[in-house]
């Protein structure tokens, strides 16, 4: 879920692919050698389909309050319709807590009340497990599932968590995640919890706490993703220690100064040294539009290498101007990134065999 410091300019991927053998054909950081004539979407389409395309980060008509309407069916027919195979579907579980300030900082306003937390973050996914008993989404729960979805071009849902809140302090909680299906679990977000300290906010714990260490090393042992996503370096750096397994950072950009949401380069390398991948997210800063989205893949993957970056859409999640809110158009990320002179094998890596690697690594 994105963080204040919103731009306001967005720019349509029609717009962008209808100008596209001008515009991305300049070139951006991380660029390989000069761009070849503009690939046809088709093309991306045909590397979508023999690809298991994932998502790292959303929350498909989960959230409500941040002005869209969208409905997780709709979206789930757009996924569909954008050959997305795959997704994190992530509760909030801090989200009881938050508010939005007048500059769009989001921040907990208050502790939660006890057991609080636990509940809402399992109605959260509740609503995703309805989708997944009538038929309209598959469960993943160890990495052969995702071929299943290849296989028979359907969506299939990963459930996550954003924010180990829901934990409440109690370790015996991770493997009940795990039992009730969720692969992920995102350590921190907004409130500074029980696991250790996030980016928006004054340190308290100076990095990752012991505790944060053990869910950790809980996660590996029954084979969950970690996700490092919303902390800050020093929980970074720790967190690469504890892990005997690779970890991801689901959804961020690299190099943009004056966004907290930002990562350097040290702290991004830190997950890709460990065999993990970042997702970028689609924020409206630092880059105007959606050739600007483009620019921040770019950017990462000349940070921490091809193997190493995927899509984490924050869907849902962002407030206002996301550069990128329709799954349909998903193809339009693969068609940018070929007409910018990125092989097809290394436009698949991005678009989802990176994190189908670590997945494979963690969950099994």
């Amino acid at each position: 879920m994105w963080c204040g410091c919103l731009e306001p300019f967005a720019q349509s991927r029609r717009d962008v692919l209808r100008g596209i053998a001008a515009t991305l054909a300049v070139a951006g950081g991380g660029c390989a050698s000069a761009a070849p004539k503009r690939p046809a979407v088709g093309d991306a389409a045909g590397l979508l389909d023999e690809t298991t395309s994932i998502d790292l980060h959303s929350h498909p008509g989960l959230i409500r309050g941040l002005g869209r309407t969208t409905t997780m069916e709709t979206q789930i027919e757009r996924m569909a319709a954008g050959r997305v195979r795959a997704s994190l579907v992530a509760a909030v579980a801090d989200r009881a807590v938050l508010t939005v300030n007048s500059r769009g900082r989001i921040y907990a306003q208050r502790e939660p009340q006890p057991g609080e937390l636990y509940r809402t973050t399992y109605a959260q996914l509740e609503r995703v497990r309805t989708r997944i008993t009538a038929g309209a989404l598959l469960p993943v729960h160890e990495s052969a599932d995702l071929d299943r979805a290849r296989r028979e071009r359907r969506h299939a849902a990963i459930l996550a968590v954003e924010g180990a809140d829901f934990l409440e302090g109690r370790l015996e909680r991770v493997e009940e995640a795990y039992t009730r299906g969720i692969r992920s679990i995102q350590l921190v977000h907004y409130r500074v919890n029980e696991l250790g300290d996030i980016q928006t906010e004054a340190v308290r714990h100076g990095g990752l706490t012991p505790f944060g260490r053990d869910v950790i090393r809980e996660m590996n042992r029954l084979g969950m993703l970690v996700d490092v996503a919303h902390g800050t370096l020093d929980l970074v750096r720790a967190a690469a220690e504890a892990s005997s397994k690779p970890f991801v950072l689901s959804h961020t950009v690299v190099d943009v100064p004056g966004l907290a949401r930002a990562v350097s380069r040290e702290h991004a390398r830190l997950v890709a040294q460990r065999g993990g991948v970042v997702g970028v997210f689609p924020v409206a800063f630092g880059g105007p539009g959606f050739s600007g989205y483009i620019d921040h893949v770019s950017r990462m993957a000349d940070a921490v290498g091809i193997d190493h970056v995927a899509i984490g859409t924050d869907m849902d999640g962002i407030p206002l101007n996301s550069t990128f809110d329709d799954y349909a158009e998903w193809p339009s990320i693969a068609t940018a990134l070929l007409a910018r002179g990125y092989g097809r094998a290394d436009v698949a890596k991005v678009m989802g065999d990176n994190v189908a690697r670590v997945l494979t690594a963690t969950i099994g």
